[in-house]
């Protein structure tokens, strides 16, 4: 895991703003999501791209420290013709963290990390050529953990999914396993398009939580509350990984049975994680 900013690497929601609303940026910071995302990229149209930049330039300054931490940039995909400026205002602003959309390679990261040293990077995966080298994208320098672009990922696959994405599971499962393998933060998920569906925000951010994901893209503050209540642990949770840990202690490490259950190290281990997370 990076140790640039480890502060993000433990989000359970990130919220999208565009970058040339940078009335919407404070706004975005203060709605409870525990990350923001800067868009230069699909918010952006092609005409606007430099004055985004500009926009977020002049609103660096007023950041503090605190709110930097809860930032991302997510600039324009490698091989456009606006990647290059993008990088350099990155580097320019000393940025954080960087969503970079449409990764394919480990050379385009570390050729990202060798310009930002200091800046942690998350790959979106979002093409079949990026799935296809998820392994060395996950292992590349200065990766915090990976996202999904779910849509994009439909349509350079050519997929009509279902509402639950059933067509995706396996590429859901792909970026959750090769995170552990390479021992980075656990991924986050794509987006969910409706605003309005509640019932279809909280299936789809409690499917990402079963599956391993550690956090969800938002596209609107409707839905932070909704994806934050589905990754916090509940009071049921918190209390069983307690007593788990608890009886570990008590066994010294040896197995126990706890309420008719063996409990023995991977059990503990999820256990500590539940209580991570709650804190």
């Amino acid at each position: 895991m990076s140790p640039l900013e480890p502060t993000l690497a433990f989000c359970t929601n990130f919220l999208f703003v565009p970058g040339t609303r940078p009335d919407r940026f404070i706004k975005a910071l203060n709605s409870g999501a525990a990350g923001v995302i800067i868009d230069l990229e699909d918010a952006v149209g092609a005409d606007d791209k430099e004055k985004a930049r500009s926009l977020l330039r002049q609103a660096w300054g007023d950041f503090s420290a605190a709110q930097k931490k809860q930032l991302v940039i997510r600039i324009n995909a490698p091989g456009t013709k606006f990647y290059g400026a993008d990088l350099a205002l990155a580097e320019e602003i000393n940025a954080p963290c960087l969503l970079i959309p449409k990764s394919e390679s480990r050379d385009q990261i570390n050729g990202a990390a060798q310009i930002l040293p200091a800046t942690a990077i998350i790959p979106m995966i979002e093409t079949a050529l990026g799935l296809d080298c998820l392994k060395e994208i996950a292992n590349a320098q200065q990766v915090l953990r990976l996202a999904l672009g779910n849509l994009d990922l439909q349509a350079d696959l050519g997929m009509v999914c279902d509402d639950e994405e059933s067509e995706l599971l396996t590429a859901r499962f792909q970026l959750v396993f090769q995170s552990r393998v390479a021992e980075i933060a656990p991924p986050i998920d794509g987006v969910t398009p409706t605003t309005t569906d509640e019932n279809r925000i909280s299936a789809d951010a409690n499917r990402a939580k079963r599956m391993g994901f550690g956090g969800k893209l938002c596209i609107h503050p409707s839905q932070v509350g909704i994806v934050r209540k589905a990754f916090e642990p509940s009071s049921a949770e918190i209390e069983w990984a307690k007593r788990v840990v608890q009886a570990d202690h008590d066994a010294h490490g040896g197995a126990v049975k706890l309420d008719g259950r063996m409990i023995d190290h991977p059990v503990v281990l999820l256990a500590q994680k539940t209580l991570n997370r709650a804190k």
